[in-house]
């Protein structure tokens, strides 16, 4: 019987308090008796084995809290079981486990009485100790001792290779190889934030500017294409040729919608619906983008046979825009709510539209009351269904008919 072995047969037998410490040895009972200091079969995660001491002391005060066994263990010289280790080895030694990895082999017999004598009569050169002993420390034809001093015949073939990688602990885990001393990664976090959103902008500046040009440039091309071609019934292109001093200010014209999610159009899905006629709910083009809320979504008309001849900005912060940017503003999703419009530049919701377009998106079987303050208000209700997808489009292209004509009537007023 090894000390660890020895050890777990008393504690799961309840026989604990028949181990006495004698001198420099612990006397099991009348079965065995082991050196204080002998290691046992159980190797710690840090990758020594506990002794024989430490076990004892341990498994005698695991009512302690971890802190107060520390203390004492420390106040009495013994080497402590670490944290780690604690309840893996309670399991093994109270039996609610009967294996474990952290247990080694190859264990010797305990020097004791007669059957020691026995064993070292017939094997005198065999060394007997109650620590772990490496298996080439055995003779030839011996693999261990029973308790009677009898041999046991060694296995015909021993996997020492599986042996050794059962005893192999690894030197790092995950958690200590992202562990760095004296690093901050919060700085590396805010550095990389601030570079993406200086890309964001600059692209949205840029995006800016090339449809400010675009609009000037066909404009003056709609200009040079009649008067080149010398006869009127040229058909030329539709386009809308912003012009300063005009009803609608200088530059890419600008639609506004809610920021609240209960609304159907958001800056999330306008660009889906008024560019490709299809309405995607809110919730399910946010996790599509899987990004930031975009400050700008620009829309062009698309599925149509004219040709593509304005660009819109899309934004959903009435707040954010400029004095001069409210001229550019020429329509509106509401929410149907008063608030909406509160800080706008204007002193009511008559004056509102009748200098901007409003639509209330709603879907065909919602009840009449979500309408019923719109109805009030000089705004074209649009439904859609909730199911039906490709009705969508006609619903798109309602919108754009009346903003089309819209900009045109505000543009040569």
């Amino acid at each position: 019987m090894d000390p660890l072995s020895a050890v777990r047969d008393y504690t799961i037998r309840g026989e604990l308090d028949r181990i006495v410490r004698f001198n420099d040895e612990f006397r099991f009972g009348s079965d065995y008796s082991f050196p204080c200091s002998s290691e046992t079969g159980y190797r710690s995660k840090q990758g020594n084995l506990y002794t024989l001491e430490t076990l004892l002391f341990f498994i005698n005060n695991t009512h302690l809290k971890h802190i107060e066994y520390l203390q004492k263990a420390r106040t009495q010289g013994i080497p402590a079981v670490t944290l780690p280790d604690r309840k893996p080895l309670l399991e093994y030694l109270q039996g609610k486990v009967s294996s474990s990895d952290a247990v080694q082999l190859f264990l010797v017999p305990t020097p004791q009485n007669d059957a020691v004598n026995s064993a070292s009569h017939k094997f005198p050169d065999l060394p007997l100790s109650s620590s772990i002993i490496p298996s080439d420390s055995f003779p030839p034809n011996l693999n261990s001792i029973d308790a009677y001093g009898d041999p046991q015949p060694k296995p015909e073939h021993v996997d020492f290779m599986a042996m050794i990688r059962d005893v192999e602990r690894p030197l790092k885990d995950r958690e200590s190889l992202l562990e760095c001393k004296q690093r901050d990664f919060y700085g590396v976090l805010v550095a990389s934030t601030k570079r993406e959103e200086e890309r964001q902008r600059v692209e949205s500046q840029q995006r800016k500017d090339g449809l400010v040009a675009k609009s000037r440039l066909m404009g003056s091309e709609e200009t040079r294409y009649g008067d080149e071609a010398g006869y009127e019934s040229t058909p030329k292109p539709k386009m809308m040729h912003l012009m300063k001093g005009s009803k609608i200010g200088e530059g890419v014209p600008i639609i506004l919608v809610p920021s609240a999610f209960q609304t159907l159009i958001t800056i999330y899905n306008v660009k889906d619906f008024l560019e490709d006629g299809v309405f995607i709910p809110t919730d399910v083009k946010v996790k599509q983008m899987k990004g930031a809320k975009p400050d700008c979504v620009t829309v062009q008309k698309k599925f149509s046979r004219d040709r593509v001849v304005t660009a819109y900005e899309v934004r959903d912060k009435p707040s954010a825009l400029k004095p001069e940017d409210w001229d550019r503003v020429v329509a509106v999703f509401v929410l149907g709510k008063e608030w909406q419009f509160k800080d706008w530049p204007f002193k009511d919701h008559v004056e509102i539209f009748n200098k901007i377009l409003g639509f209330f998106m709603r879907f065909e079987d919602d009840s009449l009351e979500s309408a019923k303050v719109v109805k009030q208000w000089n705004v074209k209700i649009i439904s859609i269904s909730k199911n039906k997808r490709h009705q969508d489009r006609t619903a798109a292209l309602d919108v754009w008919d009346r903003l089309e004509e819209f900009v045109r009537s505000r543009s040569h007023s």
